[in-house]
């Protein structure tokens, strides 16, 4: 992107913040920042590194500006963000590598006192975001293109739905006949609808999302994804469970049968909250002709099934271009270490959900386990504006997992990092 593009669109956000004063009177304005760098040294992050690999090591900058609005029935949300690796450019430079983007820019109006439309581009963040969730921990977040209607009551009912269809030229008009998206990463559209009730005790969610993604011959395959997901608290326990059906195509057009359970219960203790629980994604072995890989499409990943993220955070482990699914056995709590400070700790036991092979063959089975991972994170509200974290993970691997990442690792691997997250209000009227 040329400099002076980046420039231009810096001028506008800090013209509107500008001229923030002369608007208090029409409305309720908030402009607030984020600047969160992120150290980190990966030694077998994401995959197992092989003995000959050396560890990597940077640092990732996410820097975001926050412009909300809101008067009568009117209420507008932009925000633009910065992120880059700390090198990428150099000191004087007059190219920037398209690294400014828009993370959220949308409006939304009331049109009842329980009804609301919003369009725009906008973060899906539902329930604990095993499908749909805003991303956060990756610097650059998550956000679709969406038409929402909003609906809530008094009495703990809320229903979302909502909808987008996506297409890959930039400017209009560099395309004026045909529909064709391809190029990028993404449906090119999708439909949900999302229910949920609270209760005194409890709470329950159903989600249907159909998703359609088009091949090169013009084909579009959908997949449609159902869900239910509850929580209900007795006493010190708090019982927590989900489950998802996958059916429809997927974008190479085959048959997909899939499905994720997952269950835990959490007991509040003296010292401590303790969390037991399992998920289990249905996987393909590498003989299936049907897709039977459950996909968590747009949750957040990271947050479920170790921090490391071997599973399902944009890479896979499968074998002959099949997912394997998982098996993850967990205990979790969070040791609060002070009143403004906290430790957690989560271990996990993975096992493959589908048969695994030796390399290059389909007769030699290999074992289920996968491999433990420990991970340790501390925590510190600095101040209201101000967050310090701190975190290790390790996990020791096996031969099966080897054989479905596809290289020959080691069997220990590690991952430390450090992160500043700095969240003023800048103005408020």
């Amino acid at each position: 992107m040329p400099e002076n593009c980046t420039a231009n669109r810096l001028s506008w956000v800090a013209l509107a913040v500008a001229l923030l004063p002369g608007s208090a009177a029409v409305g309720q304005v908030v402009v607030s920042a984020e600047i969160r760098p992120r150290t980190e040294l990966r030694d077998g992050f994401r995959t197992v590194n092989t003995p000959r690999e050396k560890p990597a090591f940077f640092v990732e900058q996410r820097s975001r500006l926050n412009l909300d609005y809101g008067r009568d029935k009117v209420s507008v949300r932009l925000s633009v963000q910065d992120v880059r690796i700390w090198g990428s450019t150099s000191q004087v430079y007059k190219t920037d590598p398209n690294l400014f983007n828009v993370f959220e820019a949308y409006g939304q109006y009331r049109l009842t006192p329980r009804l609301a439309v919003r369009v725009g581009r906008q973060a899906l963040d539902y329930d604990n975001a095993r499908f749909l969730g805003g991303l956060d921990w990756a610097q650059q977040g998550r956000s679709h293109d969406a038409l929402k209607l909003l609906y809530a009551d008094s009495s703990g009912f809320a229903m979302h739905g909502g909808a987008g269809f996506n297409q890959s030229f930039s400017l209009e008009p560099a395309k004026l006949a045909d529909t064709y998206y391809g190029g990028v990463d993404n449906y090119k559209s999708m439909e949900y609808l999302w229910l949920h009730k609270d209760w005194t005790r409890g709470k329950l969610s159903a989600l249907f999302f159909n998703d359609g993604r088009q091949r090169t011959d013009s084909t579009t395959y959908y997949r449609q994804t159902y869900g239910l997901t509850g929580e209900a608290t007795a006493g010190r326990a708090t019982l927590a469970a989900e489950a998802y059906y996958q059916t429809g195509y997927d974008a190479a057009g085959r048959t997909v049968r899939a499905y994720l359970a997952a269950g835990s219960v959490t007991l509040a203790t003296k010292l401590t909250p303790l969390t037991l629980g399992l998920d289990y994604l249905s996987g393909s072995d590498a003989t299936d002709s049907r897709n039977h890989a459950f996909v968590p499409l747009y949750g957040t990943n990271h947050a479920f099934y170790g921090h490391m993220d071997y599973f399902y955070v944009g890479n896979n482990h499968g074998q002959n271009g099949r997912t394997a699914g998982l098996v993850d056995f967990y205990l979790k709590t969070n040791f609060k270490l002070a009143p403004k400070t906290s430790l957690l700790a989560h271990l996990h036991h993975f096992e493959s959900a589908a048969r695994v092979y030796a390399a290059g063959t389909t007769e030699q089975a290999l074992g289920s386990r996968l491999g433990e991972e420990l991970d340790l994170q501390l925590s510190a509200n600095v101040s209201p504006e101000f967050n310090l974290k701190l975190g290790y993970s390790h996990f020791v691997a096996t031969a099966s997992l080897d054989a479905l990442k596809g290289r020959a690792g080691q069997q220990y691997n590690q991952w430390a990092w450090a992160m500043l997250t700095f969240k003023p209000v800048l103005f408020k009227n």
